[in-house]
């Protein structure tokens, strides 16, 4: 059974791209690494546990693909470029056939968006996947969740609903369509990280956050951070397909695992904001605004607004 070090030079080394502000990368004590000038470092940091973020049998490609995903939509959410990343993994054992189609998954999304393993941790313990994500944006043009006013237009990219459709489907609570069933397993494995998005919304945008937790849960974490609320309303949400025949609209948007971004426009930014879309290729849509009333209200097909019930996903609720 190989070591520590074998395990990390056979599926790490040489995984990512090499790139100029990398001075040290892995194999030292820690990396050395050279922020641009004039921009601002942006960290975060996510862990997925299994049984709690993912399923036992989740594919190990899908599960690189997703710890990587996870960590860069929280860095479009702030209009940041993604650089540098830190992978620590705790493994119940070795499993070499496990561990090659989770590195060919963090890999390949790695290469897509340009960003290099710099260091990590291996150890032994149930299975769980942290990853630190690093990135820069030029100074004072981050985007936040305060920022948002009364009249901006929420929009929210992709679609959401469908990870969570799939999440209930392999809970067994719900039976899918096959189409919808391929389709909404596609979504929650494989999150597309809207980074070229979130690159397009600076100076665009007077607020923003990704969806991890479900639209109602994350838009309302944006209305507090800016002292505001918002009306969503039902009929413009881009939903899956076919979805509202089997999900409530309220449980399709409260439930997590989407990762497309949610963001707030001021009125005479939303033609810029439809150029610059159309520019990375991304689809948008418009599905409410910000008001003054704090709170976040769903509009039904009867035009009556609701305060929804659900909350959307909570570890400690």
């Amino acid at each position: 059974m190989p070591g520590e070090f074998e395990l990390i030079a056979r599926h790490f080394s040489g995984l990512t791209p090499v790139r100029p502000d990398v001075a040290l990368s892995v194999g030292d004590d820690a990396a050395l690494l050279t922020p641009p000038s004039g921009q601002e470092l942006v960290a975060t940091v996510d862990s997925l546990v299994e049984g709690v973020h993912f399923f036992a049998d989740c594919p190990p490609a899908a599960l690189g693909h997703k710890a990587l995903a996870v960590n860069l939509s929280d860095l479009a959410a702030m209009g940041a470029r993604p650089a540098w990343v830190l992978l620590a993994l705790t493994l119940p054992g070795v499993d070499d056939v496990w561990l090659t189609a989770f590195s060919d998954g963090f890999g390949a999304l790695a290469r897509t968006c340009g960003v290099s393993l710099v260091g990590g941790d291996t150890c032994r313990g149930p299975l769980t996947v942290t990853v630190t994500a690093l990135g820069f944006v030029p100074q004072g043009q981050a985007l936040r969740r305060g920022g948002a006013q009364v009249h901006d237009a929420v929009y929210v990219s992709g679609e959401v609903g469908a990870a969570g459709l799939a999440v209930r489907a392999r809970r067994g609570s719900l039976e899918l369509p096959p189409l919808l069933a391929t389709h909404a397993a596609q979504r929650l494995d494989y999150p597309q990280p809207r980074v070229a998005l979130g690159l397009a919304l600076r100076g665009l945008a007077s607020a923003a956050i990704d969806i991890s937790d479900g639209l109602l849960a994350d838009l309302g974490h944006l209305c507090l951070a800016s002292g505001v609320g918002a009306r969503l309303d039902a009929a413009r949400l881009p939903l899956p397909a076919g979805a509202l025949q089997l999900s409530s609209c309220e449980a399709l948007i409260s439930a997590g695992d989407d990762y497309e971004l949610c963001f707030t426009v001021p009125p005479d930014h939303e033609s810029a904001l439809a150029a610059a879309a159309r520019t990375v290729g991304c689809p948008i849509a418009c599905v409410g605004h910000i008001e003054a009333t704090p709170g976040v209200r769903l509009i039904g097909a009867d035009g009556v607004a609701r305060l929804p019930v659900l909350a959307g996903h909570d570890h400690f609720r």
